[in-house]
């Protein structure tokens, strides 16, 4: 773990705010405009993006010719919360991490922007759409570029309304407004998480700054900084699909794809592999908490894996693909310093092979009416040449092939797994070997069933498909991310470049030897990889592929419904939730309304009785006065005995 303080920014580095400011002031104006900017605010959103891009290359550019020493710098805008005990800052850190997120989001954002200029045409709320997006990007920029947990909690935050109103954007479908809230609940949940973990911190150490904690955590308590640790790790958890709050990343796919591509390759889910890098000062100190970071990693990326291989809608199979991966990546940030680079290594280089496969899936279901279920695609190869091409160097990238960039960045992960005493390299290393495998099984099956074998689609009929190839404007942003795929990961691998660049942040990367060979790993790994292929040609190509789903077996059945995570919330979670809240309603209804129905109806009797003396006749008046006056004698006398 390294602590380095920031100085203060100066040059271009000190306008990295623009890079947050431009999305989000183009995202207002569309919005205020609306239908009104529908002829040029798609434009707009596409060069908002690309100018947060250019501020991007700008800072960077910057840093990369300094030392180390000055790598990480502080950009004070003004004092949020001053004169308190809680003495905030509006501020930005820019160092080698969050300058990486900064290029990885306005890159990929920008060519998805300019992907969903084609995808959207028709779409007549197509202005509103561009507004959200370039509210995600400005959010996520603001959430790995904030020099506080609180400010990155306001682009937590941000993220999570952006995803919200992205994924439910046609929500005048019910099951698609449904899935928006299910996503938007979720990652409340974690929220709490997130908000408990800068409680601890302000009541520890008296700030939520990066340097403050950083700087307090060295003397503070191995159980302080355990329970600041897996909060964080809940909050990880909700925004990056992790076990177990991982259960509405597949009905995220309810949005248009380019919000999926976004979702999952530059934004949402990165987050929390963000939060867990970012905060290392913390993990270091807190054992138990890093080896539930790496437990935690290890349960998703394996069922992530197995999801993948049963679904038969392909951006559900994407979906869990990225679950999956992202599992490899929390497992590398819970290994400590040499697994955290690695960390971000893999999830630069998944940012550009998923978002290139996402794309390629918009292109195919542009192509074929919208349609998503793999059993009804084969042989689209012959019609749609550039995204077989780009779509299959994406799935080459991401099973490993031999050298393109998963095969550099995902095997420095199985590697460091396999480092370490005990049980922790045989149960880690043997579960990424295993997935590894299943990865270039389910990633071939559903390259194979979507482009090769016979076709399953007609030509004539209500149902009729006519497969075409996709516009340039759509098909330029997925071919500039095949070649990020195929060798974006050498560059940076090459003369270690990127770990190197990234040891201000997460430290020189620990040189251990794992417990199995490096070359063995490397042999095994390509192996599972090839008989993972192997096994889903033989069932995809060589065997025909029924238009439905045959019958199958439970581990099957439970695999295609998710593994049951919906089952498993709803009676844990939903159920009971309900069952108190009808308890605590008749509660009220029985106990509370009863009382004070009971003290209003005696109240009203009472009032009742003394009515009946205020009849209005002088006779009652005048009997009752006599009565009085008796009273007043009787006690009159009775005092004088």
């Amino acid at each position: 773990m390294v602590n380095v303080n920031a100085i203060e920014a100066t040059g271009n580095v000190s306008l990295i705010w623009l890079a947050v400011a431009i999305p989000l002031v183009s995202a207002g104006v569309l919005l205020v405009l609306g239908r009104r900017a529908r002829p040029w605010g798609h434009w707009l959103g596409v060069a908002a993006s690309a100018g947060a891009l250019l501020v991007g290359i700008m800072a960077a550019l910057e840093l990369f010719g300094r030392g180390a020493s000055e790598r990480v710098q502080n950009v004070t805008l003004y004092q949020w919360i001053p004169g308190t005990d809680l003495d905030v800052e509006l501020g930005m850190r820019v160092d080698p991490l969050s300058i990486t997120f900064v290029l990885l989001v306005t890159f990929v954002g920008t060519l998805i922007h300019i992907y969903s200029v084609a995808y959207m045409s028709h779409d007549r709320d197509r202005t509103r759409f561009f507004a959200y997006l370039n509210l995600f990007v400005a959010a996520m920029l603001l959430l790995v570029l904030g020099n506080s947990y609180l400010v990155l909690f306001v682009g937590w935050e941000g993220v999570g309304l952006a995803s919200y109103l992205l994924i439910g954007f046609w929500n005048h479908v019910p099951e698609y407004a449904t899935a928006g809230k299910k996503a938007f609940i979720m990652n409340r949940v974690g929220d709490m998480g997130m908000l408990l973990a800068m409680m601890t911190m302000f009541a520890s150490f008296g700030t939520v700054s990066f340097d403050g904690v950083a700087g307090e955590a060295g003397s503070a308590s191995e159980a302080t900084l355990t329970a600041i640790g897996i909060f964080l790790l809940i909050g990880a958890a909700g925004k990056s699909a992790q076990f177990p709050l991982q259960a509405w990343l597949g009905d995220a796919m309810a949005g248009p794809t380019p919000v999926s591509a976004l979702i999952h390759a530059a934004t949402m889910v990165t987050a929390g592999v963000y939060l867990m890098v970012r905060s290392n000062f913390i993990y270091a100190g807190a054992e138990m908490a890093q080896l539930l970071v790496a437990i935690v990693g290890v349960i998703t990326l394996i069922f992530g894996a197995i999801v993948g291989s049963a679904k038969d809608d392909m951006k559900k199979v994407l979906a869990a693909s990225t679950m999956s991966q992202i599992g490899y990546m929390m497992l590398a940030a819970g290994l400590g310093p040499v697994g955290a680079a690695f960390a971000i290594f893999h999830l630069v280089t998944h940012g550009f092979f998923k978002a290139g496969l996402f794309l390629g899936a918009g292109s195919v279901m542009h192509a074929m009416n919208d349609d998503v279920d793999m059993r009804r695609f084969g042989g689209l190869w012959k019609h749609m040449k550039i995204t077989w091409a780009t779509f299959g160097l994406g799935y080459l990238a991401i099973i490993g092939f031999p050298f393109l960039s998963g095969f550099y960045s995902k095997d420095y992960i199985i590697e460091a797994a396999f480092v370490g005493e005990g049980w922790r390299p045989w149960v880690f290393g043997t579960a990424t070997l295993l997935v590894a495998g299943l990865t270039a099984f389910y990633m071939s099956r559903l390259f194979f069933m979507v482009f090769h074998g016979t076709p399953r689609w007609s030509t004539e009929g209500p149902d009729a498909r006519h497969p075409h190839e996709s516009s340039a404007l759509m098909t330029i942003p997925m071919i500039i991310l095949a070649v990020g795929s195929v060798g974006l990961g050498w560059f940076l691998n090459a003369g270690d470049r990127f770990v190197t660049f990234l040891e201000p942040v997460t430290g020189a990367v620990e040189h251990h030897d794992p417990v199995i060979p490096i070359p063995v790993i490397i042999a095994l790994t390509l192996t599972l990889v090839a008989i993972g292929v192997a096994v889903a040609y033989v069932m995809f190509v060589r065997r025909d592929v029924p238009a439905t789903a045959p019958a199958a077996n439970a581990v099957v059945v439970a695999a295609r419904n998710d593994l049951y995570q919906d089952t498993v919330n709803e009676s844990l979670f939903m159920r009971p939730g309900q069952w108190l809240t009808r308890g605590t309603g008749a509660a009220d209804r029985g106990v509370i309304d009863g009382i004070v129905m009971a003290a209003a109806r005696s109240f009203g009797s009472v009032g009742r009785s003394v009515g009946k003396i205020q009849n209005g006749y002088a006779r009652s008046y005048a009997g009752l006065m006599a009565l009085g006056v008796v009273i007043v004698i009787a006690l009159a006398l009775l005092a004088r005995i």
